[in-house]
């Protein structure tokens, strides 16, 4: 397979208030490219989307192609089982909503030091070799947001896992939280190959600081900001894939026009994306990824990586600017839902934050800047 999946987790939407509103004629467009261009790995899990994803897969690409024109994985997450009778409720409802026989990757997903106890103790790895064993799954793995510690116990305990799911990007490479190199390492010394997401970080590195973009642009005009990214994570000896979560036709095909023929990085263009590294982290007031995990339970229904997203661009702006057209969006969508200010500091976001943020901390000083 070539090296770029598509994820089905950022589609383009009719509405962007309705997760759930997807462009399925967009998507087809999408998905008819990416096939015409040799690619075959589709992403997509329960909950993507507003539990829309999966339909979507059936209905843009299912349908539409042989089963062996493509490559098919989806996933299963904590927050959606809690008896033995779930795990495969989930997976049942999963094959009759993407219209497949088996699933070529299935994972369990992500685990973290929150919610592994719980796979443990509905014994999921052995459900998902049984899966595997009566063909239902072509291959097993899982999803990862933890530390390296956790993932050396795991691999460990589990060599029957063919694979593992990682956040890679060259921004979390040396995250002390993200634990992107080291967590690499782990799984490498394993011997246990690595499917990579998040390679963009949510599209934080499609916009990056402009002195970081001229750097990029000095040193091949040629290449689009975000392919820097992506290709970083390709080039990783260990990396069999890297998902990338494409949201219109022209992301797409910017992506498969430098993965079609995929050259790994060179030294000195590694060393080049440690200056922008560098240069970011000393804009990025929140490094959310945008995986909206936090927001689904959120008792005051506040939209937490959107008010992130719009908190980072205001801070990136120069201060004497002064008001910004961010702090009209914060008001149309805290009329939706609650404002920054209205956190009950409840904690569950933290909990099940795959980045590990202190979000109350983050919303306060969001709240500090938008509701006064």
């Amino acid at each position: 397979m070539k090296k770029l999946g598509f994820g089905l987790m950022r589609l383009p939407l009719l509405d962007k208030a309705d997760p759930a509103s997807i462009d399925v004629e967009q998507v087809k467009k999408m998905v008819d490219l990416f096939i015409e261009r040799g690619f075959t790995y589709f992403d997509t899990a329960w909950m993507y989307c507003g539990f829309n994803s999966e339909h979507v897969a059936k209905e843009a690409l299912v349908n539409r192609y042989p089963r062996e024109a493509f490559t098919l994985a989806t996933k299963l997450h904590s927050g959606f089982f809690n008896s033995f009778e779930d795990r495969d409720k989930v997976f049942n409802q999963q094959m009759e909503k993407t219209g497949v026989s088996y699933f070529d990757y299935y994972l369990l997903h992500g685990i973290s030091g929150n919610n592994y106890e719980k796979f443990e103790k509905y014994d999921c790895f052995q459900w998902l070799r049984e899966k595997k064993e009566q063909g239902l799954v072509k291959t097993m793995g899982f999803s990862f947001h933890g530390n390296a510690r956790l993932l050396d116990e795991i691999l460990t305990k589990h060599p029957e896992m063919e694979f593992v799911q990682l956040q890679i990007n060259y921004l979390d490479w040396e995250s002390p939280w993200i634990q992107s190199r080291e967590c690499y390492e782990v799984a490498a010394r394993h011997g246990v190959p690595v499917i990579v997401m998040e390679p963009v970080k949510g599209g934080t590195l499609a916009k990056v600081p402009e002195e970081a973009e001229k750097l990029l642009k000095a040193q091949d005009p040629e290449m689009s900001v975000p392919s820097w990214a992506v290709r970083f994570a390709a080039s990783l000896d260990n990396v069999m894939m890297v998902l990338s979560g494409m949201s219109n036709v022209e992301q797409l095909r910017d992506n498969v026009s430098f993965m079609e023929n995929f050259k790994p990085l060179k030294e000195e263009e590694k060393k080049i994306l440690e200056k922008v590294t560098d240069m970011i982290n000393s804009t990025t007031a929140v490094p959310c990824t945008g995986c909206a995990y936090c927001a689904d339970g959120c008792p005051k229904k506040i939209a937490i990586p959107q008010f992130f997203s719009l908190y980072n661009e205001d801070m990136r702006e120069a201060k004497e600017k002064g008001w910004t057209a961010n702090q009209t969006f914060y008001q149309m969508l805290a009329e939706k839902g609650g404002r920054a200010g209205d956190c009950i500091g409840c904690g569950q976001c933290e909990r099940i934050c795959p980045q590990h943020l202190p979000i109350i901390t983050h919303l306060k000083a969001v709240s500090q800047h938008y509701d006064k």
